[in-house]
């Protein structure tokens, strides 16, 4: 019996696919519908939209400008230091933004700036991890997998539905969400709004 499942995810911003391992962990959210599902099927992944139920109800929320953060279980494969930025990323608040500088200078790494935009452009878990948040230090908006335009359709919802700073100087320690597979910095959840 296969334990890799995927679904294809309606949302504001264009249909996404989910997912999920054996243990009900996301491991991929991606806007390319196609890649995604030729990824998912390579691995041996069976559609059922029914298995993706919490996240398609958590990006329905979100969708609506009622989430603002995301409680799910994830399991992103990557480096060590790629799950490192994986996991700041979620201390980015909704609504806000900062620079890859910034989020170096936040994990104690100052020169890393470019090892961080590369790690950032590997998140397979588009948007519940939020890579659309990091931004150039000029403010400009840089690479995103699914498009700038994308990306700044993204920030727009979400600067126009959040009381946020839209500039964020020092994100916190990330301190909300439940991973698996090693990807666990705390026993947390990303909690709700």
């Amino acid at each position: 019996m296969n334990s890799l499942h995927y679904g294809v995810i309606p949302t504001r911003f264009g249909d996404a696919v989910g997912l999920i391992d054996g243990n009900g962990a996301l491991t991929h959210f991606s806007f390319d519908v196609s890649a995604a599902i030729n990824h998912a099927c390579g691995l041996g992944a069976t559609q059922c939209d029914s298995q993706l139920h919490t996240i398609t109800q958590q990006i329905v929320e979100y969708c609506a400008g009622s989430r603002t953060r995301f409680e799910l279980a994830l399991s992103p494969a990557g480096t060590p230091f790629q799950r490192e930025v994986w996991r700041a990323l979620l201390a980015i608040p909704f609504g806000a933004t900062v620079s890859y500088g910034q989020l170096a200078a936040m994990l104690g790494r100052p020169n890393a700036a470019r090892a961080i935009g590369r790690a950032n452009a590997t998140n397979p878990i588009g948007l519940i991890i939020p890579c659309h948040r990091v931004i150039g230090a000029d403010g400009s908006l840089t690479g995103y997998a699914g498009g700038l335009p994308l990306k700044h359709n993204i920030l727009e919802f979400e600067r126009e539905h959040t009381q946020a700073t839209p500039h964020v100087t020092s994100p916190q320690k990330p301190d909300s969400a439940v991973f698996c597979g090693g990807f666990r910095p705390a026993p947390a959840r990303i909690g709700r709004a």
